[in-house]
């Protein structure tokens, strides 16, 4: 009996859960496109985490193998997560066999609760980042997302990933190990298809974010990507291009981005004469030009006053 009545409370608390999560329901509307040969994304929107899209503004892949279905990133909640899995099952009765975190950053990886923590994978770095700064993402979401987090609890992968050759059925995908973005970004070419997915490291139409952002290690990411002459471009964000589009308008944001925080501390420009220069137009254009522009400079431009002061 006491041990009934111990464990009364933490299954009280339980079934509050289950019926908050359960009233919290938001339906994402995920509807996963054809690109090619056995490969899906989901496209998410390109404006900023609301109420109103759930914090869906990441795109999310998958590619159905002989073998097994690889999926690349999990979305920004349990949630998304769990109706992105069901919108693969609609697809394929083939199991989930592999779902990559390409990055740190929450849209990447809340989804993660809703998969088999083994079969959850990122490179090292990555894994360490979702431990460290996962909770305090996770909180920021609750707060920009709403109803659409409810339940969802950081779930950092399961397995290392690593650079190098991957091969499921008859698709060979190569994981890259790169950075720029964050400290560590995943990318992967699917050698079979031509397809690149290349998580942040590449946006389109819609404006970089920069948080963790180094310039010069992600300019030096895109060389490599540009390398791989894909057919197809999934980007983190943003519509996929059967060019190498996305990863040109991103280089052109990045250097224009570089070029003017440098200038601007070179001429000893204080952070308001930086925000109201002019964005170039072709620029301008992409989703959220203005408010990224001003992230950026909150984020990059001590740094860069700090580094033309000690040339």
């Amino acid at each position: 009996m006491k041990n009934i009545l111990a464990r009364t409370p933490l299954m009280a608390m339980a079934l509050v859960a289950t019926v908050a999560y359960a009233a919290a329901s938001f339906n994402y509307g995920l509807k996963p496109v054809q690109l090619g040969p056995d490969t899906w994304y989901v496209e998410g929107s390109t404006s900023d985490f609301s109420y109103e899209n759930g914090g869906n503004i990441v795109n999310t892949a998958f590619v159905v193998t002989d073998e097994g279905v690889m999926v690349v990133d999990s979305g920004p909640s349990r949630q998304y997560g769990e109706q992105l899995k069901a919108a693969i099952k609609r697809i394929t009765d083939k199991p989930i066999v592999v779902v990559f975190n390409t990055h740190h950053h929450p849209d990447h990886f809340l989804g993660n609760q809703a998969f088999d923590v083994k079969t959850v994978e990122a490179l090292p770095e990555t894994i360490a980042l979702i431990r460290q700064d996962g909770k305090t993402f996770n909180e920021n979401m609750y707060r920009l997302a709403g109803d659409a987090m409810a339940g969802t609890e950081v779930t950092p992968p399961g397995t290392e990933a690593h650079a190098g050759i991957l091969k499921l059925g008859a698709h060979e995908f190569e994981l890259l190990s790169l950075s720029g973005h964050t400290p560590r970004d995943l990318a992967i070419y699917d050698r079979t298809t031509g397809t690149l997915f290349g998580g942040d490291l590449i946006f389109h139409q819609r404006a970089p974010t920069t948080p963790n952002a180094i310039l010069s290690e992600w300019n030096a990411s895109l060389d490599t990507l540009a390398k791989l002459n894909a057919k197809l471009v999934v980007p983190g964000h943003g519509p996929a291009s059967p060019s190498d589009a996305p990863i040109r308008q991103t280089r052109a944001w990045l250097q224009w981005l570089e070029t003017t925080l440098r200038q601007s501390a070179q001429q000893g420009l204080d952070m308001n004469e930086v925000l109201a220069k002019p964005i170039p137009e072709d620029l301008a254009q992409l989703s959220l030009a203005k408010s990224e522009f001003t992230r950026s400079v909150s984020h990059l431009y001590p740094a860069m006053e700090l580094e033309v002061l000690n040339q």
